[in-house]
């Protein structure tokens, strides 16, 4: 008997393709959307299939709200204050305050539905509606090293070398949620998201990207997201910053060279301890006489530092595999 026949042995089926090593579906298994992929693609970014990139890829869950994870990947005037020391793509003509600020040049340049694209000082943006961001450098020359040349000890040198940089972010949007920048969110709940401006205060060209995307929003979106009737309007509670902040679940189990680091260093832990459990184990076991002063107190010393190095090591990855606190103002 064929499976298929029964109404309950059944698979949606959406449309489907692969660009750039990433699987991009259509969420909707009506008919009329089967060939929508031969229509409407996937947001191409060169520098993706460019050879001449090396191409890192990484993903992570976040509990942020759609629109306000977007502008803040748009805002790079808070990196040295919220992320010190993350980036610096070139040296500053201007003197930076304490914590590395400075003012930013930035301006949009052009705006339609589709997106917009913007100009800042060290290259260009670019919003491909409605969840692709990407920042990328123009060219920066490399004028390498001098070598020998093969006729003698002269020397010449190498022709210069482009270099450029692309951060590329793709969001997907899963539902509004939001507690690492949740105040934002509710104060901009209150006053109506497309009265936004009531409730933030961006006056300087650092925050030209952020007023484009909530632009972008409100005149095409009428300034939220169409969750499909899975979004009732009531925000939900904040949950406890161990909750929000475990980083095991929201990044480590999908990340591969983390996984494969935390296994290594649990089994390094477990290692540890059985060393200084069989260490006491022998010395409890062999009789005073029968072992040196000098091995009895080298076993106890293997076992003492075993036990101490094991204890560090579980601190060291519940600290950066699980949880970590993170306040803004010190960073």
């Amino acid at each position: 008997m064929q499976v298929h026949t029964f109404k309950k042995a059944c698979v949606g089926v959406y449309p489907t393709t692969v660009q750039h090593d990433i699987v991009w579906f259509w969420p909707s298994t009506d008919p009329q959307y089967k060939d929508i992929i031969m229509t409407k693609k996937p947001p191409y970014i060169p520098e993706l299939e460019d050879p001449s990139f090396t191409k890192l890829m990484g993903n992570r869950d976040i509990p942020y709200g759609y629109d306000v994870l977007v502008e803040n990947l748009m805002d790079p005037a808070h990196v040295p204050y919220a992320h010190h020391g993350i980036m610096q793509i070139r040296k500053p003509d201007v003197k930076l305050d304490r914590e590395g600020g400075r003012p930013l040049e930035m301006s949009v340049k052009k705006f339609d539905v589709n997106g917009f694209i913007g100009k800042h000082e060290w290259g260009s943006g670019k919003f491909i509606a409605p969840c692709v961001y990407y920042s990328y450098s123009e060219p920066v020359v490399d004028q390498g090293n001098e070598s020998a040349s093969s006729g003698g000890n002269e020397k010449v040198k190498k022709l210069p070398k482009q270099q450029r940089m692309a951060l590329i972010f793709i969001c997907v949007p899963v539902s509004p949620d939001l507690y690492l920048l949740h105040i934002e969110e509710r104060k901009i709940k209150d006053v109506g998201p497309i009265n936004w401006q009531k409730a933030c205060f961006v006056p300087t060209k650092s925050d030209a990207y952020v007023v484009g995307f909530r632009r972008w929003l409100t005149k095409y979106s009428g300034g939220e997201i169409n969750w499909g009737g899975k979004f009732s309007g009531t925000l939900p509670p904040t949950p406890p910053r161990e909750q929000l902040l475990d980083r095991y679940w929201s990044h480590v189990v999908n990340c591969k060279s983390c996984n494969s680091a935390y296994k290594t260093l649990n089994a390094l832990e477990v290692v540890l301890q059985v060393i200084s459990i069989v260490s006491i184990g022998i010395v409890a076991a062999t009789k005073q006489n029968v072992m040196s002063s000098i091995m009895r107190t080298t076993l106890v010393s293997t076992a003492v530092v075993c036990f101490a190095a094991s204890r560090w090591l579980a601190h060291f990855i519940y600290k950066n595999f699980h949880y970590h606190d993170y306040n803004h103002a010190f960073r």
